[in-house]
C-alpha cells in the first residue's frame, strides 16, 4: 500500500495495490502491522457501513472528549467527496480541512485521527461507505458542525439545493460555537 501524508498532520490517504485481470481484482484493504508502522498504533474495534444516494451529505460529525473516534474510511460502491476538519486547538492547521475523492474505482482510503470532524457528500447515484473506528458510538458525546459553516468554508462540489441533509445536519452548530479538542 502507498501511504500519502496530507497537509494536515495525522491525516493520511492510503492507496492499496490492486491486482486486476479479466476475472476482476484483488487487493489488501488493511494490514495492521503495515498501518501501525506507517501511521501509528490505532486499535480498530468496529466496522460500520452506510448506503446513501446522490446528493446526500452526512456531516460534519464528531464525538467529543474521551469518546473521540479515529476512522479509516473508504467507498465500496460509488463516489464521494470526503472531508476531515481539524478540531485540535493546539494544531497549526486548527479549523482547516482536507478534501479527498474516494470511489470504487480509485479504491483510496482516508485515515482521520481523533480530534477531527468528518463528513462526505455523495456524487454518484448510490454510494456504499465503509469505515473502521477505534471507539464505539457514544450519542451523549456526539456533535455536529454545519456543512456550510462560513469559517471552515468547505468547497463542496454540489450546490446547497442539490444536497440532501438530515434534520440533525441542518441544525449543526457553527464552528465558532463548537467544542474543540
Amino acid at each position: 500500500m502507498n501511504y500519502i501524508e496530507t497537509m494536515i498532520d495525522g491525516v493520511w490517504v492510503i492507496e492499496p495495490k490492486v491486482l486486476g485481470d479479466a476475472r476482476g481484482y484483488f487487493m489488501e484493504a488493511f494490514k495492521e502491522e503495515e498501518f501501525q508502522e506507517k501511521v501509528g498504533h490505532v486499535h480498530f474495534i468496529q466496522d460500520n457501513e452506510s448506503q446513501s444516494t446522490y446528493g446526500v451529505l452526512r456531516g460534519l460529525h464528531y464525538q467529543q472528549g474521551a469518546d473521540s473516534q479515529a476512522k479509516l474510511v473508504r467507498v465500496l460502491k460509488g463516489r464521494v467527496i470526503d472531508v476531515a476538519v481539524d478540531l485540535r486547538r493546539s494544531s497549526p492547521t486548527f479549523g482547516q480541512y482536507i478534501s479527498v475523492e474516494l470511489s470504487e474505482s480509485n479504491k483510496r482510503q482516508l485515515f482521520i485521527p481523533r480530534g477531527f470532524a468528518h463528513g462526505f457528500c455523495v456524487l454518484s447515484e448510490e454510494a456504499i461507505f465503509l469505515y473502521k473506528v477505534d471507539q464505539p458510538y457514544a450519542p451523549q458525546s456526539e456533535a455536529c458542525i454545519r456543512f456550510d459553516d462560513p469559517t471552515i468554508n468547505v468547497d463542496w462540489p454540489l450546490a446547497p439545493q442539490e444536497m440532501v441533509l438530515s434534520e440533525k445536519d441542518k441544525k449543526g452548530m457553527l464552528f465558532s460555537e463548537a467544542p474543540c479538542f
